[in-house]
């Protein structure tokens, strides 16, 4: 940890991204994934005894079915190590895993959930100014939003009556309230909107349902770990449902009238499951990506690499009942042993880090897939894959890039497969898109810095366009919007993990306008240059949203910024990385924006600001703009 805090920006390295990824998923500071613990005891000496208390009672009591290497579904020591101590302390005492701690004093139980996060088990307290009373609207509004892409398509276009904010009244548009998340340095889940009130996700598994005109909170729920993608909002009758999932792969379903559990189960079928992106819900089921933190956990030569797959997971919308799972790969098999002697698995990755995207005239559903772990690499990863909504059966399979076999140990450390890929994951959730001429294509980005059109029954593919170098943090990172005329690419090309093996093409941050029937770039606006400014980087990799006649995203330099549709000229802006007073009393301020895009509803704009990961700018706001009362 301390060798993090001593690099520069302008040091940083494929190591350096390394160790930041394990540090923010939950590996340091604790150590690393093996039975001692050694890398948190030798950066740590001054232990304090309940933390040794708790490493003990775990190697007593639990790793036997909580190791990353064991087979079943009991979540893995890393898996556990990205839970908040609440949470576990919460299972050990009144949850599933109380049976088996009943043995365990009170003490023991704090020591465990101590040990595995590196925090104390305490609840931040808000002041009692920060809630309000929550009143249920009776019925659905224009202004309504929820999931990841604004549409089960996945476009993310906002029609001027959703909106509420266009090119007339862009100028009125002023901060209006921040609120912010307590202990956060991450912001990276997108608000739902439900009337009056607005349904979002922590760094700590708080979900909060705010006042939209004030951001008081009406009521909150604690889920076991991150909530770190969209919350999809369903009605049917008088029933209203938030669905959403956890890192941890606990899918839940809430009553929105009153914040309470309805259903909650986990969907990870691999020890290292996780989940990253978000959940999408269409008629009675909840479709659930699924990813891994073996990508991580590679990075201790001492383990078993590789085993975990990405897939999708069907559930029950009413009950939370298991429908079926789709892994991206089979069930990994003994290959061969590293030059030390270690065993060697494979197939083993492809994760589905983004949204499942929705074709209901075709009966499919899309999902993107990333790298693989470990060797020999398969068809499957860095794919687009089309399955049946009912089923979960695999039509077709369209791969951007072959041979890409990745994890943290490289490029140097012992489980780094052999020709190290360049980690061109499909990050984002495919676009399912209407063109002028009636006809349906599939548009995606890839962190290569392609954009792809597929036949969407076929996968056949239509146009590509490459619009960026790329990168292990995009080219096309986060998402894509799109209004039926152009397609709009948020390019990262991240100066820090840029892909330096072809320099063919130049590094070129910034977003991009691509027409639909050919995949010409129309306009490119260039990010904005941030050299000297400390923490800053240039580019675009947080997704972007669309509404007539403009387009808004987020930089990695904390400016939201909106840009006219037909030039790509910026027209509005505001920088997001400073202090700032929080309706919720507590300390408030922005960084990089990454990740999820923005939500426009009825006159509003809400921003997630912060991101401390990879080297860039932390933060723990959600801020909301606001047009004149005139204007709207």
């Amino acid at each position: 940890m301390h060798v993090l805090l001593l690099r520069t920006p302008k040091q940083h390295s494929m190591y350096y991204i390394a160790l930041v990824t394990i540090a923010a998923i939950g590996i340091l500071p604790n150590g690393t994934t093996g039975d001692n613990n050694s890398l948190y005891v030798a950066n740590h000496p001054a232990q304090d005894s309940l933390t040794k208390i708790g490493k003990t009672v775990f190697y007593t009591h639990c790793s036997n079915c909580h190791k990353d290497s064991s087979v079943g579904l009991a979540p893995g020591f890393t898996i556990l190590t990205t839970m908040t101590p609440r949470s576990i302390f919460a299972a050990l005492t009144t949850g599933k895993m109380r049976a088996q701690a009943a043995p365990l004093s009170e003490t023991e139980r704090k020591a465990v959930a101590q040990w595995l996060t590196g925090s104390a088990v305490k609840t931040t307290t808000l002041p009692e100014a920060a809630y309000t009373k929550f009143t249920m609207p009776a019925a659905a509004t224009p202004f309504d939003h929820s999931g990841w892409g604004n549409n089960m398509a996945g476009t993310g276009f906002r029609s001027n009556e959703q909106a509420g904010i266009n090119r007339h009244n862009i100028s009125t548009l002023t901060l209006k309230w921040v609120f912010a998340f307590p202990d956060a340095t991450v912001m990276r889940t997108k608000p739902a909107v439900v009337g009056n009130w607005l349904l979002v996700g922590g760094q700590y598994g708080e979900v909060f349902a705010l006042d939209r005109n004030t951001g008081k909170i009406g009521w909150q729920f604690m889920a076991d770990a991150a909530v770190r993608g969209a919350i999809a909002v369903v009605r049917n009758g008088a029933s209203v449902r938030a669905y959403f999932a956890d890192f941890s792969t606990n899918v839940y379903a809430l009553d929105v009238k009153t914040g309470n559990l309805v259903w909650k189960q986990r969907a990870g079928f691999d020890p290292q499951s996780a989940i990253t992106g978000s959940v999408a819900v269409y008629n009675g089921m909840v479709y659930v990506p699924v990813s891994s933190v073996e990508v991580a956990t590679a990075f201790n030569g001492n383990y078993p690499c590789c085993t975990s797959s990405g897939g999708l997971v069907a559930m029950d919308a009413g009950t939370g009942r298991l429908l079926w799972i789709h892994r991206v790969l089979p069930v990994a098999v003994l290959t061969g042993k590293t030059k030390r002697g270690k065993p060697i698995y494979s197939p083993s990755g492809a994760p589905v880090w983004s949204s499942p995207t929705i074709d209901a005239k075709n009966g499919l559903v899309f999902i993107g897939t990333g790298e693989n772990y470990s060797r020999p690499s398969t068809t499957t990863s860095d794919a687009i894959q089309a399955l049946d909504l009912k089923t979960g059966a695999l039509k077709w399979n369209f791969q951007g890039t072959t041979q890409d076999a990745y994890n943290l140990a490289c490029p140097v450390m012992e489980n780094c497969p052999d020709s190290t890929g360049p980690d061109f994951d499909f990050g984002m959730a495919p676009m399912l898109v209407k063109r002028k001429d009636g006809k349906d294509i599939l548009v995606v980005g890839q962190k290569s810095g392609e954009v792809y059109a597929l036949q969407p029954g076929s996968g056949a593919l239509l146009w590509k366009t490459r619009i960026g170098r790329g990168g292990m943090l995009g080219g096309i990172h986060w998402g894509m919007a799109c209004d039926g005329r152009y397609a709009y690419a948020a390019n990262a090309d991240n100066i820090y993990a840029i892909n330096k093996r072809d320099t063919s093409f130049p590094v070129s941050p910034g977003m991009y306008a691509l027409d639909l029937f050919t995949g010409k770039v129309v306009w490119k606006t260039a990010s904005p240059d941030c050299t000297g400014k400390p923490g800053c980087i240039a580019g675009n990799s947080a997704a972007p949203v669309a509404s007539p006649g403009i387009v808004w995203a987020g930089g990695l330099d904390g400016v939201m910024r909106a840009y006219d549709t037909g030039s790509g000229h910026i027209i509005w802006e505001y920088n997001t990385s400073k202090n700032f007073d929080a309706v919720n009393g507590i300390k408030a301020h922005g960084g990089a924006i990454d990740g999820p895009p923005p939500v426009l509803s009825n006159g509003m704009l809400f921003v997630n600001s912060g991101y401390g990961m990879f080297g860039q700018l932390p933060g723990n706001v959600l801020l909301a703009f606001s047009v004149g009362e005139a204007e709207r």
